[in-house]
C-alpha cells in the first residue's frame, strides 16, 4: 500500500529532510532568470538552484571560475523573484567563501540580504569547515557539495568521475559526515561511482542529491538548459534530454524570418 506523500505550499530546509524520511525523491533544477524559473516554480520542482554554472550557460564562459558574487546575487534575484513554492539555494562563487572565513560570512550576507535567496552552497569538505561554520553561526542554512567540484577544475584537470580509488572514496565519505555533523541540511554529489553515492546518502541523516551520482540518493538536480535541450554541445552520460528546444525554437525563429522576408507577418489581423 502506497503512502500519499504530503504537499508542500513551501517547500523548506525541514520539508527536505521530511522528504528523505519518507522515503519521497526530491527534485532539483537551476534557474538564473525570472522566465524560466517562473516555469520550474509551476512544475513543482522542490528546490530551485541559482547556479555558478550561470557562468556556463548564460555568460558562455568554459568554466564557472568568473562569475562573481555581484552577478550571482543578480541571478539569484531575479529567480527570487518568480518563486513561490520552491526552495531556492544560491551559489557562492569561487573566490567569495574557500579561503578567509570572515569573507565567506560577508559574502553570504549579501546573497540572503540582496537576493531574498534561502540558503546558500559551497563546495568542498574539511578545507572549508570553518568558514560553513560561521555561515551557519549567522543563521544562514548551506548545502554542501562533494565529488566533482567545478570550482576545483584546474586542480582536478578534468570533468570525469571522482572517488573512483579507495582512498579519495574514503575521504569523501569522511566530508559528508562532516558536513552533516558541522550543520549543512543537503550534500550534493556529482560524478561519482553510483555505488559509493548510495553508501553516502545512507551514511547520513540529511538529504544527498546527486547529479550523475547514480539513483541511490535521496533527489536529483540537473541545469535546465541541459534537460529542455537549449544546450547541445554537453553530452554526459547521466544527462536525460526531455525535449530539443534548441531545434524547436530555432525552427520557429526560422518561420518568423520567413515570414518578415515574405511580407506575410504581420497579416491584416495582427495590426491597428
Amino acid at each position: 500500500m502506497s503512502v500519499a506523500k504530503k504537499e508542500y505550499k513551501r517547500v523548506t530546509v525541514k520539508s527536505l529532510i521530511e522528504m528523505k524520511k519518507g522515503g519521497e525523491k526530491i527534485s532539483m533544477l537551476t534557474a538564473y532568470d525570472y522566465s524560466m524559473a517562473k516555469i520550474v516554480d509551476a512544475a513543482n520542482v522542490d528546490v530551485i538552484l541559482v547556479g555558478d554554472s550561470a557562468s556556463n550557460v548564460m555568460a558562455g564562459h568554459e568554466t564557472t571560475l568568473p562569475i562573481t558574487l555581484d552577478q550571482m546575487i543578480y541571478h539569484a534575484s531575479s529567480v527570487i523573484r518568480a518563486v513561490n513554492r520552491a526552495l531556492v539555494v544560491v551559489d557562492i562563487p569561487f573566490g567569495s567563501y574557500q579561503s578567509d572565513s570572515k569573507e565567506a560570512l560577508r559574502s553570504a550576507i549579501r546573497i540572503m540580504k540582496e537576493s531574498g535567496g534561502h540558503a546558500v552552497k559551497v563546495e568542498g569538505g574539511l578545507e572549508i569547515k570553518d568558514s560553513i561554520e560561521r555561515i551557519l553561526n549567522a543563521g544562514i542554512p548551506v548545502m554542501g557539495h562533494l565529488g566533482l567540484t567545478p570550482q576545483s577544475i584546474y586542480k582536478f584537470g578534468t570533468y570525469t568521475v571522482r572517488a573512483k580509488e579507495e582512498e579519495e572514496a574514503e575521504k569523501l565519505i569522511e566530508d559528508a559526515l562532516m558536513l552533516e555533523q558541522t550543520g549543512c541540511f543537503a550534500i550534493v554529489l556529482e560524478k561519482i561511482p553510483a555505488t559509493l553515492a548510495k553508501r553516502v546518502a545512507e551514511s547520513v541523516t540529511i538529504p544527498v542529491i546527486g547529479i550523475g551520482a547514480g539513483n541511490g540518493v535521496d533527489g536529483q538536480v540537473l541545469v535546465v538548459h541541459d534537460l529542455v535541450g537549449l544546450t547541445q554541445e554537453f553530452n554526459p552520460r547521466f544527462l536525460r534530454r526531455y525535449m530539443n528546444l534548441y531545434e524547436e525554437m530555432g525552427n520557429a525563429i526560422s518561420d518568423y524570418v520567413n515570414d518578415v522576408k515574405s511580407k506575410d507577418f504581420p497579416n491584416d489581423e495582427e495590426q491597428y
